[in-house]
């Protein structure tokens, strides 16, 4: 009785070395990536473990090494399409790289030092800043303990901080000349330059091509580079004699799309040609059919979790910038 009142016994390291018949060093090597440990004694020890139904404490491990196996990504921006993708394939590739993703949510009125403190407090091994969350405090202060960083579509240059930037100057370009070859004569950028590195970019590469091609061009500024923006600022457009129009991303291009179909026929010629970014899955669907720039998710998750880790081996490397090549997706809006 006084045993069953105790509760079931934590399976620990000690368990699986006996079971396995190794020493808790070789059970410790057998679950570190990379550990000097033979293939049958690995073996062993994985068995052991599934038989036991033992799981390594990587939190407990983390304040034995004073680093864990997380990576903190840094995200706002939730509610638009091309962050889940964005994150979801950071995630697939860190934990095919044998590390763990914590994602910490934040936007640009948060407080900063609560992220942080959450990122040191959980002695993470490194952290991937995505565009539209703060970066300079974060990066400042986790330079400071040694914490590796990597950037994604950031213009912060920051020492011994790496960034992946999407080609946001070629994406500019091909909205361009892909609306100029269509027919289109008066063109605008909708973006909220203020707030976005990329939005900038790409709606200063866009305007500087029209100029280059004799075309006229304007910038149609919003607060927010979201579906509403795109949505509320769509209202205007007919009467604006605009026919051609590149949306900083999809998810904005989305309300541009939806407001200008508001009371008419789907077999109706579009008096509006329309190109987003980001090539987000709602893109391809029938209601939109969207024309875009296809920002590549995969290929990211890898340049930038091969800057991450070249970071953790080499800290004191010069700040790096990698470029993620980027595609003219032609769909039914242009």
């Amino acid at each position: 009785m006084a045993d069953r009142d105790k509760g079931p016994h934590k399976v620990t390291s000690f368990d699986v070395a006996r079971v396995a018949g190794v020493s808790r060093a070789a059970v410790s090597r057998a679950f570190t990536p990379d550990a000097s440990v033979s293939p049958k004694t690995r073996e062993k020890v994985f068995q052991a473990a599934k038989d036991l139904g033992y799981r390594v404490n990587y939190l407990a491990r983390s304040l034995t090494n004073k680093r864990s196996d997380l990576v903190g990504v840094v995200a706002a921006g939730l509610d638009n399409p091309f962050r889940t993708l964005q994150i979801e394939n950071l995630a697939r590739v860190l934990i095919a790289r044998n590390f763990r993703p914590i994602l910490l949510p934040t936007s640009q009125e948060a407080d900063t030092s609560t992220v942080i403190g959450q990122l040191l407090h959980y002695a993470v091994s490194g952290v991937i800043v995505t565009s539209d969350a703060p970066p300079t405090e974060i990066c400042e202060q986790c330079a400071a303990e040694g914490v590796p960083i990597v950037l994604i579509n950031k213009g912060n240059d920051i020492p011994f901080v790496d960034r992946i930037i999407s080609d946001d100057r070629m994406a500019g370009y091909l909205a361009a000349a892909h609306l100029i070859d269509s027919g289109a004569r008066k063109l605008a950028v909708m973006a909220a330059p203020a707030i976005s590195y990329t939005a900038r970019r790409r709606s200063e590469a866009f305007i500087a091509r029209c100029k280059q091609l004799d075309v006229e061009a304007q910038l149609l500024q919003v607060r927010i580079n979201d579906y509403k923006s795109g949505y509320d600022a769509a209202a205007n457009l007919a009467s604006s004699g605009i026919d051609g129009l590149f949306c900083a991303n999809d998810y904005m291009a989305c309300g541009v799309v939806d407001r200008v179909m508001q009371g008419r026929s789907r077999d109706d010629a579009a008096p509006l040609s329309i190109i987003g970014h980001d090539d987000i899955p709602q893109a391809s669907w029938t209601a939109y059919d969207l024309t875009t720039i296809r920002q590549p998710c995969d290929l990211q998750a890898e340049q930038t979790v091969d800057l991450l880790m070249s970071r953790m081996a080499e800290p004191d490397l010069t700040a790096r910038v990698e470029f993620t090549p980027v595609t003219l997706i032609r769909r039914r809006t242009a």
